[in-house]
């Protein structure tokens, strides 16, 4: 098949995944303890007319499995919901917080390949040498250190005790820098860098844990192909052996990872968001929880699962791209 049908396939093949999603979400949304409610009236007089005509406005009154149906009718459409405690569309609310949550994300992706890429190949070039221990030893701590504690460890150090740093108040590159109090826009960004080092750092540090590990354990494998002794056997020069014939064989399996670990990547970012106090989709998910706005949780929920399934479709496609052996399901 080509690539248009195999994308197309592959994209059929996510449709019972996301109807998983959405059922096990609106489930434990809709069972978990408290009133949405009175939680929006909180502070206000109530009384149970009040109440009930809340319900009945919102459909709140109606049995579970009919409100999940009205909300997946809604869904197909292009309806992602409305926000019982914003009392705004959920596309909205998740519009305005995509930015930031994008900026956070990417910005921890090119911090995690900038650093795991070249370490992982210095790692397997300089094999059980020293260099080699101590980049194994920061990818176990990374891989096993939760993002938001390395947050607050970075807070802790760069904010609170050497003040280098600022901890919150991430400054958005599309904003005027007018709107930020900055005379330029040379000053604006230099700001947004700022802001953006220290989150990027607490989320990307388990990609790039990950991503080195993978990295090394490839490239010393391509490094013992026989066709690299072959080389070597000719004399061709050590670097060039390492740019042309090993490197690239050991990209395939870090183009799965990038793909595959960006469910990780978002699901870090909802906690380094709150750590950082970051307006974006990560931090408006833990507001939503605590709300118990159920139309919200699943906005969000289902547009992550969304973007999670579109980022492994990529990652399939990317294959051919990288190793010509890699076929969309075509048979001779």
């Amino acid at each position: 098949m080509g690539l248009l049908r195999y994308t197309i396939y592959r994209l059929l093949q996510a449709i019972p995944v996301l109807i998983g999603i959405s059922v096990i979400t609106f489930v434990l949304a809709n069972l978990a303890p408290g009133d949405p409610v009175r939680l929006m009236l909180q502070g206000q007089e109530v009384n149970e007319e009040l109440i009930r005509t809340i319900e009945e406005r919102y459909g709140l009154d109606q049995p579970l499995h009919v409100r999940y149906w009205n909300y997946m009718t809604g869904l197909v459409q292009g309806d992602l919901g409305y926000s019982i405690h914003r009392r705004r569309p959920v596309s909205e609310l998740i519009l305005e917080r995509t930015g930031p949550t994008l900026l956070l994300v990417l910005s921890a992706y090119l911090f995690a390949l900038v650093t795991a890429i070249p370490l992982g190949v210095i790692a397997a070039k300089r094999r059980n040498e020293p260099t080699d221990h101590i980049s194994r030893i920061v990818a176990l701590i990374g891989v096993s250190t939760p993002s938001f504690w390395i947050g607050i460890m970075l807070i802790i150090v760069f904010a609170v005790k050497l003040g280098v740093l600022p901890s919150a108040g991430l400054v958005y590159p599309w904003q005027p820098p007018e709107a930020a109090g900055h005379g330029s826009y040379l000053e604006h960004w230099t700001e947004t860098i700022r802001h953006l080092i220290l989150p990027m750092i607490a989320l990307g540090t388990l990609q790039m844990a990950t991503l080195m590990r993978v990295e090394r354990t490839q490239m010393i494998e391509s490094l013992q192909e026989e066709y690299v002794k072959l080389a070597r056997a000719y004399g061709v020069p050590e670097r060039t052996i390492l740019r042309k014939h090993a490197f690239r064989s050991a990209q395939l399996p870090i183009i799965t990872i990038v793909g595959l670990n960006l469910s990780t990547a978002l699901g870090g970012a909802v906690l380094v968001e709150t750590v950082f106090a970051i307006n974006g989709i990560g931090r408006l998910f833990v507001e939503a929880i605590q709300q118990l706005d159920y139309q919200l949780v699943m906005g969000i929920t289902m547009v992550l699962g969304f973007l999670f399934v579109i980022g492994v479709v990529i990652t399939d496609i990317s294959y051919a791209y990288i190793d010509p052996r890699v076929t969309y399901g075509e048979h001779d």
